[in-house]
């Protein structure tokens, strides 16, 4: 073996995973997940298509891609989305050929997500699927901290409280669960899932050539 043959950029060819955080609304799960994309050049938020019309400032390709619903209707038919939903009448799904060659090429893809979304995704691709459950440290935080957004008025956010009762009841569906009660060591516990997911055999195909590269030296 060569003094080349170690500058091989074997460390590249590996499999990207999807990561899916899920979590009651005011948990935290957002920060977290905005946080890892900015950190890991690696990491890249899923992007979903919808039907809602774009609203001010949005733009296509970057919060969503907007859809009609013949053309979202026409996705499902053709088994083109790995996850689906209607919400207040409205389609969303996560389009599978982006996320695919995102993986292919190394690429990890992270899933702000419902409960629901987590568990289709999860059913669909269970090898690369890594599901995480960020939990608030109590209830009358969770509340507090969806009336600090001040976004909300008072009966949606009741709304969302009395679906996050309902929501809570899935973290036993996930691989890992994070208690949020402080976001620097919460966002430490994701690195550490995340880095070593990463490391993973199953992930990282190269691993058999470099081995038996190790065993001819």
């Amino acid at each position: 073996m060569t003094a080349d043959d170690h500058s091989k950029p074997w460390e590249t060819v590996r499999r990207g995973l999807l990561l899916l955080m899920s979590s009651p609304g005011g948990a935290g799960k957002t920060s977290l997940s905005r946080r890892l994309v900015a950190d890991y050049a690696d990491m890249i938020l899923s992007i979903s298509a919808t039907t809602r019309p774009p609203r001010p400032g949005e733009e296509e390709g970057r919060e969503y891609f907007f859809k009609t619903r013949a053309a979202f209707e026409a996705m499902i038919a053709a088994g083109e989305l790995l996850e689906w939903a209607e919400v207040n009448g409205n389609l969303y799904g996560t389009p599978k050929a982006p996320v695919m060659a995102a993986m292919e090429a190394g690429k990890d893809v992270l899933f702000d997500i419902d409960y629901q979304g987590a568990a289709q995704v999860a059913e669909r691709a269970p090898d690369d699927s890594v599901r995480v459950f960020v939990l608030p440290p109590s209830w009358s935080d969770l509340a507090r901290r969806l009336h600090a957004r001040a976004q909300d008025s008072e009966p949606v956010i009741e709304q969302r409280l009395a679906l996050g009762k309902r929501e809570i009841e899935y973290w036993r569906a996930a691989d890992y669960v994070i208690v949020n009660k402080d976001f620097d060591r919460a966002y430490a516990d994701l690195i550490h899932i995340y880095r070593s997911e990463r490391m993973k055999p199953g992930r990282n195909p190269w691993l058999p050539g470099f081995v038996q590269g190790l065993t001819e030296e």
